[in-house]
């Protein structure tokens, strides 16, 4: 069944194309009536160019007319273009055409000879679309066009970056829950003879962690649905930084050093030119016994239990952006090394957890304040506060930035004049 049948196509500012292909706006203001369910496809209107790219075709779904003056702005919003240009058009007649367009993609895009004038550049061949591939869903596309019927204000940027950090948030928890499954695996099958699904697990934590390898050999790859094998490397990661590691399941066992030595010859046969600088891991359930573990200090390897990668991955699942891999490697390099390294890892995660409570923290005043809020303000509300750590003017003053930026989102910002008197409001929620 043809559902549309295109012959032309409409000419658009460049801005107000791209809005329509990404579905921010549903209307356009139209140099003429456009009659309801016409449909074209959609072009940029660049009289320079000898060709253009069509990717996208449009139905209409009713024209109106505008003539409300005062309301220019609100308008203008809503199609994303200058209010002058509103104004101007109405300056020029009484109303303006708005035309309410459903956008579609084309099956492929094709290219035209930019040859004619006019509103509408005819097309070489009619394009028959048997399948609609719509921008925006049916209940998307109806409220943002009765936003337009309605010339309902839009949001304020911090409602809709709220807004959007939400859907955002939304989504990560949809992921936790499927993630959860087999995170909550690694500790109990690193404590039994699972060998094979326990390396599989090793790597998938590493590869959540945000580690890389473009290696495809199997003998050392990253690859969470397969195994090293005989002769090849449990864990093997090439960024941020190298990182190769061997992983040895069952709780009742002796870690032998016949485990260490296999993760100095693995990794100087698979990873030559990087191992001497690779940081060095051992994830084993069981502990190393009186010979193995000065080995594993002396070649500085470290020695991870599984609940303590299972608690790292956690983290990184609850609070993305708690574990900075960087400052992972400080750790990870520095002394003690073997049995005694889980320690300091744990150490890495409870210092990550308590970042996160003092921000946490933070919040939760400003929240309290129920205002804008200086520096000054929260300074004298912190220090008399029961905080988690004590912190500095200038360091109070780095994290309350920290939690206005875009991308955290935990609190508003009003910037003071100079860069000095900045003011803080609350937006939402940080739990700790």
């Amino acid at each position: 069944m043809t559902e549309a049948t295109i012959f032309a196509a409409l000419r658009l500012p460049s801005g107000v194309l791209s809005s329509l292909e990404s579905g921010s706006i549903t209307a356009i203001h139209a140099q003429s009536f456009n009659r309801p369910q016409q449909s074209f496809a959609l072009c940029s209107d660049d009289p320079s160019a000898s060709e253009v790219k069509i990717s996208a075709w449009a139905r209409c779904d009713g024209s109106q007319q505008f003539s409300e003056k005062n309301k220019c702005d609100i308008l203008a919003a809503r199609l994303q273009i200058p209010a002058e240009s509103l104004q101007n058009a109405l300056e020029q007649n009484d109303f303006i055409w708005l035309s309410y367009l459903r956008v579609y993609h084309l099956p492929s895009p094709i290219i035209i000879k930019n040859s004619t004038k006019g509103v509408f550049l005819a097309l070489e061949d009619r394009v028959y679309i048997n399948d609609l591939q719509p921008v925006l869903d049916d209940i998307t596309y109806e409220k943002r066009k009765r936003e337009v019927e309605n010339l309902e204000p839009p949001e304020p940027l911090d409602v809709q970056i709220q807004r959007m950090i939400e859907e955002a948030e939304l989504q990560q928890k949809i992921e936790t829950s499927k993630n959860l499954d087999w995170i909550q695996k690694i500790a109990k099958v690193g404590n039994s003879s699972g060998g094979h699904e326990f390396e599989k697990l090793v790597r998938k934590s590493f590869i959540f962690l945000g580690f890389s390898n473009s290696n495809t050999n199997p003998k050392a790859s990253l690859d969470p649905e397969a195994t090293g094998g005989a002769g090849g490397i449990d864990l093997c990661c090439e960024l941020p930084y190298p990182v190769v590691g061997e992983c040895k399941a069952s709780a009742n066992q002796k870690i032998p050093t016949e485990v260490c030595s296999q993760l100095t010859y693995l990794g100087q046969a698979h990873f030559p030119n990087h191992y001497e600088k690779a940081v060095k891991i051992i994830i084993a359930a069981g502990s190393l016994n009186h010979h193995s573990n000065p080995v594993a200090i002396g070649n500085k390897m470290n020695v991870i239990r599984p609940e303590t990668l299972e608690e790292l991955v956690k983290l990184k699942l609850t609070h993305s952006g708690a574990i900075n891999l960087q400052d992972l490697k400080l750790s990870l390099e520095s002394e003690p090394f073997g049995e005694d390294s889980n320690s300091k890892i744990l150490g890495f995660i409870e210092k990550a957890k308590l970042e996160i409570k003092l921000r946490s923290h933070i919040v939760n005043l400003v929240k309290k304040a129920n205002k804008k809020v200086g520096i000054d303000y929260l300074s004298g509300v912190f220090d008399a506060s029961n905080y988690p750590k004590h912190l500095e003017d200038n360091e109070l003053s780095d994290i309350l930035i920290e939690l206005s930026s875009p991308l955290a989102g935990y609190l508003g910002r009003v910037k003071g004049d100079g860069g000095t008197g900045d003011r803080f409001y609350y937006l939402r929620d940080l739990p700790s």
